[in-house]
């Protein structure tokens, strides 16, 4: 009896000490330390720039084991902010985001290759007006540790180029280049 009790007590604590290393994160949209930003050539002359202002997400990391990591983002394409309402408006049009018919857009990862220290490349379902195409992106990690109010914390930032027209936006510009830029700081739970 004291061996089954002395094994399941070893199984217990190896099972606690993996899982301790893997932790689940919210991305932390209320204290405004994440955000999605783009930016689009204007008729070549200089760069537009905007963000969508309303998104949520979670994602896990372990330090140890990064392969192991996933991130899952849902974005409110509504909430597009380019810094002028009237083009705001024509972006949430069915020329663009067509936020009517698609009121959703996200992400969610369905792998990860670590490329050194702090540095992979993430790869998952990108869905935005509709479409969902597999996406892979270059990731870095900004930083992680604890915070001043005694949580722990941990910082990444990932770019990619969506062309509008993979995603059904091609008729009014054509099929140019968007480059999307995603910084999330997530709060261990």
């Amino acid at each position: 009896m004291k061996k089954l009790l002395l094994a399941m007590t070893v199984s217990a604590a190896a099972m606690t000490a993996t899982v301790a290393n893997a932790a689940d994160y919210v991305i932390d949209t209320q204290g405004a330390h994440a955000s999605i930003n783009f930016k689009v050539k204007h008729l070549g002359f200089s760069w537009l720039t905007g963000r969508f202002n309303t998104f949520s997400g979670k994602f896990e990391w372990d330090k140890a084991k990064p392969e192991a990591s996933s991130i899952e983002v849902k974005i409110d394409p509504s909430s597009v902010d380019s810094n002028q309402a009237e083009r705001d408006k024509h972006l949430r049009s069915k020329d663009f985001l067509f936020v009517d018919e698609y009121p959703s857009a996200s992400f969610k990862s369905t792998g990860y290759k670590s490329t050194g220290e702090g540095k992979g490349e993430l790869t998952g379902q990108f869905t935005l007006r509709g479409v969902t195409k597999t996406i892979t992106f270059p990731v870095s990690q900004l930083g992680e540790g604890k915070d001043p109010w005694g949580g722990y914390r941990a910082g990444f930032t990932g770019h990619y180029t969506i062309m509008l027209g993979d995603y059904g936006m091609d008729g009014y510009l054509g099929n140019i280049p968007v480059e999307m830029e995603l910084n999330v700081e997530g709060v261990r739970q």
